[in-house]
C-alpha cells in the first residue's frame, strides 16, 4: 500500500480549472519529485494534500485514511507536513521558539528530544538558537523551516521549492539535508523549479504542465527523458 495515494483530484479557483484529474503516489521511503513550470499546479496539489484546498473529485489517502473530512491541523499530527513556500517562519520570534511552534501535535515531554534531533541535522541553528529568525540569512530561515515541520515527527514531509531565492552553495546544502532526512526514514514530496536538483536526489518523478501529470518515471530517466531537458533542464 502507498503511503500517499492522490487519484484524480480537481481543484477549481473560481471558474479556473487549476488542477485536472491529478493522480500519483508515494510509498514510503522515496523523495518523489513533483516538476513543472510556474503556474504547473504544484502548490495547488500540495495545499489539497494538506487539506487548505478542497478537491472537486477524488480522494487523497494517507497511510489508508481518506483526507476528505480530516482538518488541515489534523492531518498534521496523522504525520504529514509541509514546508511552505517563501519558509514562512515567524520572524519575530527565536529559533527556539520556532521549532516549539511546529511541535504544537506533540506532547510537551517529547518536545527537548525533538529539538535535539533537529539541532542534530541542523547544526547552524543549534549555534542561532536564540536570535531572531527574522535576522537569519535565507538559508538558515529555510533550515528553521525545515526543522520547524521536522518537530511535529513527520512520517511524510512535503516540501514547497526549498531552493527558492537561495545562493547556489546553499541550495546543495540544501538538498543534501534533504537526502540525509530521508536516509534518517522520512519519505519526502519534493515540489521544486530547480528540476535538475530535484530529480537528481529523487527516486521518482511526475511532471506537472497546466494542472495535469504528463510524464510519470523513475528520476533517472526522466534526467535523459529529451523533452524533460528541453523543457526544464536547459537543454
Amino acid at each position: 500500500m502507498a503511503m500517499l495515494e492522490v487519484n484524480d483530484i480537481n481543484v477549481y479557483y473560481g471558474s479556473i480549472h487549476a488542477i485536472k484529474g491529478v493522480s500519483f503516489e508515494v510509498n514510503e521511503g522515496e523523495i518523489i519529485s513533483l516538476i513543472g513550470a510556474n503556474g504547473a499546479g504544484k502548490t495547488t496539489t500540495l495545499h489539497t494534500i494538506s487539506g487548505l484546498l478542497k478537491s472537486t473529485t477524488g480522494s487523497v489517502s494517507f497511510l489508508g485514511q481518506n483526507l476528505a473530512h480530516v482538518p488541515a491541523h489534523k492531518i498534521v499530527s496523522l504525520g504529514l507536513a509541509q514546508v511552505p513556500e517563501g519558509r514562512r517562519v515567524f520572524l519575530g520570534m527565536d529559533v527556539e521558539e520556532n521549532l516549539e511552534m511546529g511541535a504544537y501535535t506533540q506532547p510537551n515531554s517529547t518536545i527537548k528530544d525533538s529539538m535535539e534531533m533537529v539541532f542534530e541535522r541542523f547544526p547552524r541553528l543549534k549555534e542561532r538558537r536564540r536570535q531572531v529568525a527574522g535576522t537569519l540569512s535565507g538559508g538558515e530561515q529555510q533550515m528553521l523551516a525545515m526543522g520547524r515541520a521536522m518537530m511535529s515527527k513527520p512520517k511524510l514531509l512535503m516540501l514547497d521549492e526549498p531552493s527558492m531565492g537561495l545562493a547556489p552553495i546553499l541550495v546543495e546544502e540544501i538538498f543534501d539535508i534533504i537526502k540525509t532526512l530521508n536516509q534518517a526514514g522520512t519519505t519526502i514530496l519534493l515540489v521544486e523549479q530547480n528540476a535538475q536538483m530535484a530529480l537528481s536526489i529523487a527516486d521518482r518523478g511526475y511532471v506537472l504542465e497546466t494542472g495535469q501529470v504528463v510524464l510519470a518515471d523513475e528520476a533517472k530517466n526522466l534526467l535523459h527523458n529529451d523533452s524533460v531537458r528541453k523543457a526544464y533542464l536547459g537543454g
